[in-house]
């Protein structure tokens, strides 16, 4: 084995500031890594002889992303003689949550804005919402779980500050529920669902996302003593609601999993090209193809919907439909 093989690692980014990374593997805690050279260009290759072990460097091309690594990539490092490292090489990605970078024209290519990964390879996104002060926003939810449908990650829908509640939100809980998304109302004053919501973080990387003041950090301190905290000095180094987080970090929760807060946000995209935006409701997809024009249909005013007609006759609500109608407007 050479010395280099010798001194490769496997791990996981655990948090990242610009240029600079943390890796967790198995061998210890996290040690600090940078970046190969070769990892922060594209490379286009000469392939005018695939079979050839000799490769030509034809074009070195910028990255079609911010930063090629996320918070939550499986990486190969080389450990240096300092005792910090050098990532090799990212790992093909499970999943990832990202965004088009907007913050710049340095953040553009020709066909539009770059991608920001925000994090990768994780088991689910936890939608905090708050049930009072303020009032959940219903449009703002369905937005969350619409660009969580987009990622293909699974999303659950947690509920905090259920002491203050004076409306009844029995009838949109159990509309999501039906729907197939696991609902959990929580109180950090009376403990209300946190052993819950532990269960449904328990050994799974989870993303939480949610607004500023909507009662994470008071969440994750019921849930774990001072990890909102922590959490929260992270997020203190942010400024809020931009588009290019220059810290995230992976907390490691003591029993099993790990959990990954984002800054708050109100104004978000998706990345990808969403055809029919039909796709990223549940309870829609079932009607897509089966209108009169077919894939064609807008489901706004055509003849012959068969969303609009699941509408009146109440397989698909109201509302949902309008919060449909506000993502064509608010993601296209």
């Amino acid at each position: 084995m050479s010395t280099t093989e010798n001194h490769q690692r496997q791990g996981i980014v655990v948090k990242k500031t610009i240029g600079k990374y943390a890796v967790r593997s198995a061998e210890g805690s996290p040690i600090g890594c940078a970046l190969a050279g070769n990892l922060s260009k594209q490379l286009l290759f000469s392939t005018a002889n695939p079979t050839s072990m000799r490769k030509r460097v034809l074009e070195v091309k910028d990255l079609d992303t911010v930063d090629p690594v996320a918070v939550g990539d499986r990486v190969t490092y080389l450990l240096n003689e300092d005792g910090t490292g050098t990532i090799t090489e990212i790992h093909p990605r499970q999943n990832k949550l990202s965004r088009p970078a907007t913050d710049g024209a340095r953040h553009f290519k020709k066909s539009g804005p770059i991608e920001q990964v925000i994090v990768a390879n994780v088991d689910q996104i936890v939608v905090v919402m708050p049930a009072a002060n303020p009032p959940p926003s219903w449009d703002l939810l369905d937005r969350y779980l619409a660009t969580a449908e987009a990622s293909d990650i699974p999303a659950l829908i947690c509920f905090t500050k259920a002491d203050l509640l004076a409306d009844d939100l029995s009838r949109e809980i159990a509309l999501y529920r039906q729907i197939g998304y696991q609902v959990i109302v929580t109180s950090a004053v009376s403990g209300l669902g946190i052993d819950e919501v532990q269960a449904a973080l328990k050994d799974r990387v989870s993303v939480l996302w949610g607004k500023s003041g909507v009662g994470k950090t008071s969440l994750l301190n019921a849930i774990e003593p001072e990890l909102g905290l922590r959490v929260k000095v992270v997020n203190d180094h942010n400024s809020e609601g931009r588009h290019t987080t220059t810290h995230l970090e992976m907390f490691e929760l003591s029993f099993g999993g790990g959990v990954i807060d984002t800054p708050g946000q109100r104004a978000f995209k998706i990345y990808n090209e969403i055809d029919d935006f039909a796709q990223l409701l549940p309870e829609m997809r079932d009607f897509i193809g089966r209108c009169k024009f077919g894939l064609d249909c807008t489901h706004v005013s055509e003849p012959g919907c068969a969303i609009k007609s699941a509408v009146t006759q109440g397989a698909i609500t109201l509302r949902r439909y309008e919060s449909f109608l506000g993502m064509k407007e608010y993601f296209g």
